[in-house]
Formats: C-alpha cells, structure tokens, sequence
C-alpha cells in the first residue's frame, strides 16, 4: 500500500517542472534583457574602442603535381602550413630587408585553403601599407619556395631516372661484349644462350630508351608547376566599416547576453525553487487561491479593472468578516503594501457595521505610523492588541516573513487569509508557514495572490485545503483566543475567486 502510494506520488511529481521552469524565467525578464542588453552594449563599445589592426590579403594559385580531381584539400592545408613556417617568414623578412624576428612575423599571418588550388593569405601590420608590403613578400616567399621544392624534386626524379639508364647502360656494354666473342659455328648450346643475350640486348636497349625519356619529361612537366604557382589577386588592404563592425559585434553579443541571461534565471529558478504558478502555491500552503491581483496599478487603461479587482476582493473579505464571530488577520508574504491597501480597504467596507480596529503586526509598521485620512478606521500597533475591546471589529495586519514570532499570530486574529506574491517564497518556506499556522490552530480562509502570472491557466483550488492546513483534522476543538473569548471552530466562507485580467480563471 505504502510502495503504490509513493509510486503514485513520484509520478505525479516530476523531477522538472516546464511550465514552471518557463513561467519563473519569463518573470526574470529583466534580468536577461538586462543581460541581452549589456551584451549588446559591450559588442558595440568593442568595435568602437577595439577597432581591427590594419590588415592586407592576398591569394596565391598553387600547382601541385599530384593533382587528383577527387582531391580532399589535403594538399592546400599542407601549403597552408608550410606558409605558417619560420623558413618562409625568414624568407619575406630577408625581402622586406627587416630586421624582425621570423617568429614575431608568424603571429601576424595566417594561410587559409579556400579551393585545392587558391591559397589565401591575410596579414596584419601597424599600417594599411606595411600590410601590404607583408603580404607581397610572404607571397613572393611562398612562390619561390614552393618553386624551389618543385624543381628539386623534379631533379632528383630526373637524377634517379638518369642513374638507372647509366646501370643498364653499363649492363648493355656487358652484353655486347659477351656477344662479341661469340662465334655463330658454335654447339647448339652455345646457340641458345647468344639467342638469349640478343634478346636481354634489345630488352635493355629499350630501357635505356624508355628511362632517358622520363628524365626528360620530368624535367620538362617542372617549369610547367612552377609557372602555373602565381599570385592571381595582388595584395590590397582590407578595408574595415566601423558601422558594420559595431551592428555585427552588437548582434553576437546580444544573442550571447540573451543566452547567458536565459540560463542564469533558468539555473537560479531552479535552485530558488520559488513557486510562481497558482497550484503550485496552493499545494505548498494547503490552502486555495481565491483572488489575484496585479502588485502595482498597472498602466492607465488597467487601472480600472484592478480597482474593480480590489472592491470584489473587498466585498468578498467583508461578507466572510460578518458572518464569522472570529477575528480575521491578513499575514502577508512579500508584499505588505499590498496587504496594508487591502486591511485599509477591508476595514472601511466594515465601518459601516461598527467600529473597526486595524493591528498593524508588521515587522516595519506601515499602518500605525501613518497620517490616517478622513474616513480611516483606527490602527493600533501589535503591542497594544490586547487592549482592544472585544465589541469591535479586528483586522490584524502581520507577516509570515522569516523571522516571524509564530506566537504571536494568534493576537492578530484566529482566522487568516495569507497575502503572498508569487515567486517570492521557496517552496521550503511555504511549507514552513502552512505547518506554523496548523501549530498555532489559525484556519487559512483563503490565498490572495499578488503579481501573479498573466499566462498562468493552472487550478489554484484545493478541494481539501482546510484539511491540509489543520493536518487533516475535520473538527476543531474549542479553545480561547487572545481576548479571552471562547470561540467553536465554523467553517470558513469561500470567497470567490477575483481574476485580474478579462480571462477566465479557472
């Protein structure tokens, strides 16, 4: 029993919530936008304050004479990094007559492969034309090399070429000799055999032949590669847009700020574990969402829905309040503002019944300090709570922020409805205030949720939420709260749920 209720649990919870995963990183908007935009920021101020050295290019058609159609570019990488050698560097410093190091040169350039046969080469320099300049001595350096490696190998080709002919030569005098003193009048034998050194003649002759042609040809094919490596684009400096730069630079560096924006509020929300999705903080608090309001009034065409929002919510706390024979207290979590605009609002709708008194229980009181207007009911500070007169209506203002002294809650009121802004409680704490109020014997009527999120389309009704709240008692027993009152447990009023937006809540 206890193996399928826990299996039933781990399915129902998975390890990584999406929609919550994505609905915390869109309320961290302004921590990726900032990072997109400081991203931006600094790609431009690069290309502005870090401009690009000057810099001159050049391409080189190279001829190699083992040229294959279905060649893979094995060939220009390799005169890639031949170039990026100190041979060649020394090479275009002796014709820049420089006195620079040959290493200090090959920082400065590089080779790039661009087809099998185009090698381009990109140098950089103090100046436009000491770039240049760079550039046309690495590439007459690269040709002369490349030229010379040509015309050794081709050498040493014709050489082994030529050396074989003189051995067979020297082969074919043996022979021609051998033959010489024989003499046709001979045995049968003999016959044979002088048959046989014709034969190894007119072999050899033909090799002689064969071999002393390949020499020449392998001389021959040589000025043709070197003829055909050439500079075909002279060298020009490269010519650099400051606009174009700092437009490109901005965009690399918005995605790149926009990304890491992303998955810093992606790791932080998950790390936080800061529920922001309705049934996420009903199910952490065992009690369910009844209303939802925005934290600040919003821009001018949505102020009057919020105030339409607060006098519903208004109406709905005043019909709970006069029905019931118990104190009620607002706690909030996150947002006191909200919570003292609500209490003020709360007790002006029940100051028509009587005399009202509002507890301002807050760690940094907003309510007992201020200058009341006409109309305001009477605020008195936590300390002077007991004094109040049992005939009149409390409305205990106070917070369940870490710190809260949990005793103290039930001066505020026996019943509570908890006022708290989405995202700003972990997930731990939620759990902490709902198991504190179960302690402390004070029934959560209710969750006003501020700032919540406007795509949220997720349930924020719990069906069981008094029983969770009370950890599962059905029944209260009779107790006296801080007045001295004998009170019986009544079951809470449902207020109805106040959507802050034209869409419905479901």
């Amino acid at each position: 029993m206890t193996t399928s209720t826990t299996s039933e649990s781990s399915a129902a919870t998975p390890l990584l919530d999406l929609q919550a995963l994505v609905v915390a990183v869109r309320r961290r908007r302004r921590l990726w936008g900032a990072m997109a935009l400081l991203g931006l920021l600094m790609g431009a101020a690069v290309a502005v304050l870090l401009p690009p050295a000057p810099a001159a290019v050049t391409k080189v058609l190279v001829a190699h004479q083992e040229d294959q159609p279905n060649d893979t570019g094995t060939l220009i990488r390799t005169d890639a990094q031949l170039l990026a050698t100190s041979r060649i560097a020394g090479q275009a410093l002796r014709i820049l007559k420089s006195p620079e190091m040959p290493e200090d040169l090959m920082r400065d350039y590089r080779g790039t492969g661009l087809t099998n046969n185009v090698l381009q080469i990109d140098v950089t320099g103090k100046t436009d034309a000491e770039a240049v300049a760079r550039a046309k001595a690495l590439a007459e350096a690269f040709v002369a090399d490349h030229a010379k490696r040509i015309q050794a190998i081709a050498n040493a080709n014709a050489k082994g070429l030529l050396d074989q002919r003189d051995r067979m030569q020297t082969e074919l005098a043996d022979v021609n000799k051998a033959i010489g003193g024989r003499s046709p009048d001979t045995d049968p034998k003999d016959a044979a055999n002088l048959e046989s050194l014709f034969a190894r003649r007119a072999e050899l002759t033909s090799q002689i032949s064969d071999f002393g042609q390949r020499a020449e040809e392998a001389r021959v094919g040589a000025p043709q590669l070197v003829a055909g490596t050439q500079i075909v684009d002279a060298p020009r400096a490269v010519r650099h847009s400051l606009p174009k730069a700092a437009v490109t630079n901005a965009v690399i560096g918005l995605v790149l700020g926009l990304f890491l924006g992303l998955a810093l509020a992606a790791v932080g929300a998950v790390v936080a574990d800061r529920p922001v999705l309705r049934r996420d903080i009903a199910a952490n608090l065992g009690a369910s969402v009844i209303a939802e309001l925005p934290r600040r009034s919003g821009r001018l065409w949505q102020r009057r829905r919020t105030r339409v929002a607060r006098e519903r919510l208004t109406t709905t706390l005043a019909r709970t309040a006069r029905g019931s024979a118990e104190p009620l207290s607002l706690l909030e979590l996150g947002c006191a503002r909200s919570t003292s605009v609500i209490a003020l609002g709360l007790a002006r709708a029940l100051a028509e019944d009587g005399p009202v008194v509002v507890i301002d229980g807050l760690p940094r009181p907003r309510l007992a300090g201020r200058r009341p207007k006409p109309g305001d009911p009477t605020v008195v500070s936590g300390e002077r709570a007991a004094a109040v007169s049992p005939q009149e209506h409390r409305i205990g203002v106070g917070s369940v922020a870490p710190g809260t002294a949990w005793t103290d809650l039930q001066y505020l009121g026996t019943q509570t409805l908890l006022v708290v802004r989405a995202g700003h409680g972990s997930a731990a704490w939620l759990h902490t205030v709902a198991r504190q109020l179960a302690d402390q014997r004070i029934p959560v009527i209710g969750v006003v949720l501020i700032d919540p999120d406007r795509r949220d389309r997720t349930d924020g009704t719990l069906w069981d939420g008094l029983a969770n709240a009370l950890r599962g008692r059905t029944e209260r027993p009779t107790w006296q709260n801080a007045t001295g009152r004998r009170l019986t447990e009544r079951q809470p009023i449902r207020a109805a749920r106040v959507p802050d937006n034209d869409q419905e809540v479901r």
